[in-house]
């Protein structure tokens, strides 16, 4: 089946400037994050007691999915607006490519769709974005004590263990189908996958 509309899948570790290279491509952006399932679902994964929101099954890949080949189809669908702080769904969005041919959905799990999407041939490309780990670490903690997403004692303690992790992380991102790539390769590469598109904006 040929869609109109293709994505570009951008993974990484949390904090590594996912949202802001995204929005850097000029394209337009799902957040996947907005995909996460409520704090209360059942089917919620748990480590030592509380909600392990680092595994890809705290969140909804189906309904991810869905959407981008509702997207990849039609051009626009209705999106989820999520609160981490509130851990759950807040709202529904109104979410129109306006014409482009493609789209960036990014989030820390996008690398488990990226088969999902290759499949049907929604998928125009999928990277792992790779920064130096001290520069994520504190780009990350920034961010959350900013939008104040949870105590800072939590975010501190959270944010030495992602760093911990990260290798791994990408490690199973790229064993996913995701090209590990830094910031200006991610660019230069969409750049190239719009000025070959047929059917420019």
């Amino acid at each position: 089946m040929e869609h109109p509309h293709r994505v570009v899948l951008l993974a990484g570790p949390s904090g590594s400037g996912k949202s802001y290279i995204a929005q850097r491509t000029g394209l337009p952006v799902l957040c996947l994050d907005d995909f996460y399932k409520d704090g209360d679902d059942p089917t919620l994964p748990r480590r030592h007691g509380q909600v392990d929101w680092e595994s890809p099954r705290s969140w909804d890949a189906d309904a991810a999915v869905e959407t981008i080949a509702r997207l990849a189809r039609e051009g626009k669908a209705d999106v989820p607006v999520y609160a981490i702080g509130e851990d759950r769904k807040v709202a529904t969005r109104s979410f129109d490519l306006a014409g482009s041919p493609l789209f960036v959905a990014e989030g820390i799990f996008a690398a488990e769709i990226v088969e999902a999407c290759r499949r049907p041939g929604m998928l125009a490309g999928a990277y792992a974005l790779r920064r130096p780990r001290g520069a994520t670490f504190l780009r990350r903690l920034a961010r959350d004590l900013a939008e104040q997403r949870k105590a800072p004692r939590l975010l501190l303690r959270r944010g030495v263990a992602l760093l911990r992790a990260e290798p791994a992380v990408l490690r199973r991102q790229t064993g996913l189908g995701a090209e590990a790539a830094r910031a200006g390769e991610v660019l230069r590469r969409v750049a190239g996958l719009l000025a070959g598109h047929p059917h420019r904006p």
